[in-house]
């Protein structure tokens, strides 16, 4: 009878193997199926000038790279873009800073096929009003891939209801537009919590800063770090030559941070953190001191011995002084 059990028990375990095998060997089909793919938009963004009543007209290239489909399915759409208040990207209606959104017109087909490998250029031409207001207009032109299999099996027409089989995986690129209109202009921000911090446990040395543009166009911000050591001038880090560079959209607030990628463990530096935004610059002087838990509590623990032993010491003077 315990053979007969083994056996029976034997045998569920390899039908068990064998269903598993075939469910994912179906699974890895589906996915081949759906296909996988990218695509890209060349460029990925563009700061213009546009003036008044003129007609401004340019392309931009998608590029689908990296697909197993035999085609794929595009469409255009334009949306205003903007910020929200954590600096996230928008894209939707967003008033006066997005009307651009209504003078770009899609001269290429809205719609298309293109094969992986191959390229396609949407032109565009972006019709300023007379009466454009001067200062910043944002717009992205989104492209939406969408590959797919033809439906099989379609019986919605009859009793048994719809049995369509369409798989599908959506893909979304932006090319966004940073244009300021010529007109009445103003360009103007406030620096604000520019930091260093003077002693680091883990991580990297850096600098903060918050920056709000108050003007009515988009600026950018220049954010430099310079590291020396303790005793010397001679610079162990800095970024002058290529300082990062952020965009900062009018009546919008920009938190950043510039990090020394690769700050030994340990070491006591001066830093120096300069942030420059439309004619604005703050900076910040510090000595920075790198040093690891580990060392941290080490040092603890060697205070806490020569305490000790100064005690031990001071009563073991005390004790001879008095047996004398």
């Amino acid at each position: 009878m315990k053979t007969n059990k083994i056996k029976i028990s034997k045998v569920i375990f390899s039908l068990l193997t064998i269903f598993i095998t075939v469910l994912s060997l179906f699974c890895v089909s589906n996915t081949n199926a759906e296909g996988r793919w990218s695509f890209s938009v060349s460029p990925m963004k563009e700061k213009i000038l546009l003036n008044p009543g003129e007609q401004y007209s340019s392309a931009i290239s998608v590029y689908v790279q990296d697909g197993d489909m035999s085609d794929i399915k595009y469409k255009v759409e334009v949306e205003g873009f903007y910020v929200d208040e954590s600096y996230n990207n928008v894209f939707a209606e967003c008033g006066v800073y997005c009307e651009m959104k209504n003078w770009i017109t899609i001269d290429s087909p809205t719609e298309g096929r293109i094969k992986p490998g191959e390229k396609v250029n949407i032109k565009y031409t972006i019709d300023v009003p007379k009466d454009a207001p001067g200062g910043g207009q944002y717009a992205s032109i989104i492209v939406q891939g969408d590959p797919w299999i033809d439906k099989v099996n379609d019986n919605s027409d009859s009793d048994e209801g719809d049995v369509t089989s369409t798989i599908k995986e959506e893909k979304k690129i932006a090319y966004t537009i940073y244009a300021e209109v010529a007109g009445d202009v103003t360009r103007q921000g406030e620096i604000t919590d520019v930091n260093v911090p003077s002693f680091l446990l883990s991580g990297n040395i850096k600098g903060s800063a918050s920056i709000k543009n108050t003007g009515n166009v988009h600026g950018d911000a220049k954010y430099t770090l310079q590291v020396f050591p303790l005793f010397s001038n001679e610079e162990i880090y800095t970024n002058e030559e290529d300082p990062d560079a952020k965009t900062i959209l009018p009546d919008r607030t920009r938190y950043e941070e510039t990090a020394w990628e690769g700050t030994p463990g340990i070491g006591i530096f001066n830093v120096i953190y300069t942030v420059e935004f439309e004619g604005v610059t703050a900076q910040v002087s510090k000595m920075v001191i790198k040093c690891p838990i580990w060392l941290l509590f080490l040092i603890v623990f060697a205070v806490i011995l020569l305490i000790v032993w100064l005690v031990f010491r001071a009563k073991a003077r005390k004790n001879k002084t008095a047996s004398d």
